[in-house]
């Protein structure tokens, strides 16, 4: 019969102390939020070896649903962040605008030959006076 592994977390205060038991060994371990206490106690269940697949009981105040409940919301809340700030309209400097429209520079190995580069206007216009010709 395999032996399941029991992950037991606690908060105090900003932290959560962790102890994995089983195997007849007891490991534990502090980490910052309850994500990385779950991460923290991955850990440990592999420290604690064994070979073939293992059964981790992960239980906060005694109970598997609390401790699911406490990590999924963890995991499932967005980040405060401050509200986005739009600049009112022709406030935003004419030096910036004209940055902004300009094409970003490619690397070396990406680049054309000068005498392309030269060349293509000249070819896009031959190809909008043969679109006009054709219409």
């Amino acid at each position: 019969m395999v032996e399941p592994i029991t992950a037991t977390y606690v908060q105090e205060d900003a932290d959560w102390a962790i102890t994995v038991s089983g195997r007849g060994k007891e490991l534990t371990a502090r980490a910052p939020g309850i994500i990385a206490a779950r991460d923290r106690a991955d850990q440990l269940v592999e420290k604690l070896g064994g070979d073939g697949k293992t059964t981790v009981v992960h239980l906060l105040n005694g109970s598997a649903f609390e401790f699911t409940q406490a990590y999924m919301t963890a995991r499932l809340t967005l980040p405060k962040l401050p509200p986005l700030e739009v600049p009112p309209p022709g406030s935003v400097p004419k030096q910036k605008t004209a940055e902004a429209e300009k094409k970003p520079q490619l690397p070396p190995s990406k680049q054309l030959p000068k005498e392309v580069e030269d060349r293509k206007p000249a070819a896009e216009t031959a190809e909008k006076k043969a679109e006009q010709a054709r219409a």
